[in-house]
Formats: C-alpha cells, structure tokens, sequence
C-alpha cells in the first residue's frame, strides 16, 4: 500500500517549464512553452497530495476530476489520464495552454497554502500533447436518437455543446462565419500562445464524434435562428456566437489611418496570416512605434504580435496599475521579458493627427487611484495638469468588446440591455428550443467558463428534448436516495427504447 504524502514529503518546487529565449522569440511566431517532457510531468504529478475534499475539481468550471487524471499519470497510465480529462473536456491541448489556472484550479490547490501549486495546467498540456502525438481519441458508443441540433459558432462555448449532444446521440451541425472553426481560439489567440495545428487536432477529434462543420456561413444573414427551428428542421439550437464586437473610447482622432481594434489585428494576423505576408494577400499596416491599450490578455496579445510584426517600440497604456492589470500574470512576465514598455496609471486622452489623416502620436494623461468602483478595484481619477504627448504611429484598442448585434437585429431573442442574449438557469433563451452561452450571454469571459457554459446549455438541451442524461441521473448526491418507483429511479422512466419495423 503506497504511504500517504503530506507536504512535507512531496518536492517542494515547482517543476519549471523550458521556454525559448525572449530575445530570439520576439521576433517568430514559434510556441513560447516548450511544454513539459515525459519526466517533468512524472515529477510534478508526484507534487499532488490527491485531497479527498478535491478543492481543484470545484475550482474548474467544466468539473474535470483533477486528482483522477494526476494519479494515472503518477502510475504512467498516460491513455487512462487522457480518457480521465476528456470525460468532461475534450479540449485539453487547448485548455492547458489558455486557461487562467493561477485563478481557478491552481489557485484553491491545497499543495499552494505552503508552497508553489500543482502545475495542473502543464500537466493537462502534456496529456493533450502526448495525445494528439499518439492519436488517442476518447471516442464512446453512440447510439442516434434521429433528433437534430444546430449549434451556431465553433468558439469554446459551441464546441463543448457540440461534443456533449454528438455524444448523447444526436445529429449535430456546426456553422461558423469565418473560413475555419475554432472562433476565438483561430482569431484571437496568436501561435505563439496556441498553436493552429493544436486547435485543429482537437476539432478533428470532435468531427469523429459524427460533427459536422459548416463554415462561411453567417447566420443572421443568410438564415436566421426561427428558420433553422422552422425550414431547416433543427430541434434544438444552441448559440454561442461570443462578443467580439470591439470597444473604443470616443476620444478626439479614433478615426485616423492607424487606428484599429485589437481584434482586428489579431484575426488578421492569426486567421487571416497577415503574419506572412506577401505569401498570404492579407494587408495589415506596420507599425514603427505601436501604442496599445489596455491590459487584458488581448492587450498582451496585440503587444507581442506588433513586436513580431517588426515594431521597433510598442507600449502598454493602462490606466490602473501592474496590481489591476485583468491579463494572467505570465502573459505580463513574458511581454515584459520580451521588452514591452508598459506605462502604469496613464489613460488616452486624444489621438493626434499628422496633418495627412494618420496617426503621428498620443496625448495621455496621469492617473491616481481613488476609491473602489463597482469592479472592485479602485477608480482611476486623473491627476490635473499631468497631460503629455508620445509619438506613435499605430494605436490599437484592446479595452474590451461587446455582443455583435447582428443576431438581435434578425431574429427575436430577448437581449438585455447591453445586447447579450437573455438565458435562463438552465441557459434556455426567450425562443422555446433555443440555448445561448459564453461570452454572447455574459460578456467576455474565459475560454473553460465558455465550455461550461456550452456543457450547461448541453445538459438544458437534453432535458427539453427528453433524453436520458446520465450526467444528471447517477449524480453522487442522488445514489440511494428517494424518488424511485419499484427500485428504478423515477428520473429513468420514459427512456425505453421503441422501434416500429
């Protein structure tokens, strides 16, 4: 019998990961993480105290049973891990790349009381790595119910909602408005963070659940959500078309050549393959000395590609502090490493022409912080007589984004009163049969809160359908309880199969 670790037993550092040279990685488009290798995992796996109470498990918003996974690859049951995490995420090359797990399941790990956390998301990366090398798939039996799903955008959110309905039988399309699937994670995330050849492995794997994808297409305009319930024979339909309508400040010169969104930036560079430029006949305007602002995880995105792009200066205007800076504190390490100019407590206040309608510079003032607003952090207030001017050539926006109002224009959805589309507990909307989740729902929000939210509406999905959901019959809390009918729970009745030759 293995003796039980305790903290003092495990090792007490932080298993590090190899990372390319900041000076050499500013200028490609390579991964920035190498990722661990086979022994590195072993080690960290080793660091987990498997708690019985699984803190990680409720701190992940698709519930993946953490402690599961870690102990297969602590007995190199590596496959096993795999079918662990994929019990709940399909995605998890993705996942471990992208999601903030300082905040989530890192961040309540009991081992991080005392010392550093698990690296639970370097170990799901290697798991999914290792899978997608060994073509392992997690592939169950399905058995078709004949009803038909349409799940309009293929980000996160309509990803999971997919996979969760293919697998409970039903026939499932995917429409995306772009040329490839993958929605935020194509467009909005640059290679050197996630790579295309990894999101692409994992669409293939949901595309062998029986998935279908259909890109190029826009739905709003060339048909609308009642069709699809109504002309096109869809039964349920699932929206998760996320927020990437951009923001900007309405300060003096937004209108100037030179001054784009971070989204649009970051899908021509990344979808579009700016980046390559004259091999791909997408123009995107070089920048000299390239102003961005803001301080998510966008913001460091649209940063690190200028730089790659050929900026000679690119700078961070934020108008809070490093402390209130919304993007994960390794994105900020790594800009900062690679020689970002990050300007704290300083805000835009006019974009300055060059006489020609470009961009020759900025005007910014300072900032103090005052007391908290309704975010929680404290209120920037300007500091009276602290204007300055910069010069730049390139200003980009990344203060945020909103639902596109395309969908609430054409169909007749019930929006609130910032435009997101109005759901329900069970993430049903104003139209009966359809369900909505992810950012067009609760504005901008992880890539795992878009999948849980994809797997919510999946679980509300079933239940208007009438299909049996083991997820929601064997729940523990329910294991010999009440509410059953000669011994067969009364949640079971109704699901007999019946064929008329």
């Amino acid at each position: 019998m293995a003796k039980k670790k305790t903290i003092r037993t495990i090792p007490q550092e932080r298993t590090p990961v190899q990372e390319q040279d900041p000076r050499e990685r500013a200028k490609n488009f390579t991964e920035v993480s190498l990722g661990y290798q086979r022994d590195d995992a072993l080690r960290e796996a080793d660091r987990c105290l498997m708690c019985p109470d699984e803190p990680c498990v409720r701190g992940c918003p698709v519930g993946i049973d953490i402690p599961g996974f870690i102990k297969k690859i602590s007995e190199k049951n590596f496959q096993g891990a795999y079918d662990t995490i994929t019990d709940t995420n399909l995605l998890p090359a993705i996942c471990g790349r992208v999601c903030p797990q300082e905040t989530q399941c890192e961040g309540v790990c009991t081992v991080g009381d005392v010392l550093a956390p698990v690296a639970i998301g370097r170990l799901e990366r290697w798991v999914g790595d290792l899978a997608i090398k060994e073509g392992w798939a997690n592939i169950p039996y399905i058995e078709r119910n004949g009803y038909k799903v349409g799940i309009v955008g293929s980000g996160p959110a309509g990803m999971a909602c997919a996979a969760d309905m293919a697998k409970a039988g039903c026939d499932v399309t995917v429409y995306e408005a772009f040329h490839q699937a993958g929605g935020v994670l194509k467009y909005g995330i640059p290679d050197f963070r996630l790579p295309n050849e990894v999101i692409d492995a994992e669409i293939g794997k949901l595309a062998r659940l029986g998935i279908k994808f259909e890109c190029n297409t826009l739905v709003g305009r060339l048909f609308t959500i009642e069709q699809m319930l109504t002309e096109m024979g869809y039964d349920a339909v699932f929206v998760g078309t996320g927020a990437g309508y951009p923001s900007f400040m309405g300060i003096p010169g937004e209108s100037l050549n030179g001054v784009l969104s971070a989204n649009e930036l970051l899908t021509r560079c990344n979808l579009m393959r700016a980046k390559e430029f004259p091999d791909y006949d997408t123009p995107l305007q070089p920048g000299r000395r390239v102003a961005v602002i803001g301080a998510g995880n966008t913001a460091m995105d649209a940063m690190r590609v200028s730089l790659r792009l050929g900026a000679e200066k690119v700078y961070c205007i934020y108008r809070r502090t490093k402390k209130e800076a919304p993007a994960r504190a390794e994105e900020i390490h790594h800009a900062e490493e690679e020689g970002i100019e990050f300007n704290w407590l300083t805000s835009p206040v006019e974009i300055l022409d060059d006489g020609k309608k470009n961009v020759r510079g900025m005007r910014c003032i300072r900032m103090e912080l005052g007391e908290p607003d309704d975010s929680g952090r404290r209120r920037p207030v300007p500091v009276a007589g602290s204007e300055f001017e910069f010069e730049a050539d390139v200003v980009v926006f990344a203060i945020g984004t909103n639902a596109n109002p395309i969908l609430g224009q054409t169909c007749k959805l019930k929006l609130d009163k910032r435009g997101y589309i109005q759901a329900d507990e069970n993430l049903a909307t104003s139209i009966s049969g359809v369900f909505a989740g992810g950012d067009i729902v609760t504005g901008a929000a992880t890539v795992i809160e878009a999948m849980g939210a994809g797997r919510k509406a999946a679980a509300g999905m079933k239940a208007y359908l009438g299909l049996r959901d083991t997820d929601v019959v064997y729940l523990p809390e329910r294991a010999g309880g009440t509410g059953k009918l000669f011994g067969i729970d009364l949640s079971e009745r109704g699901y007999a199969r019946v064929r008329i030759a």
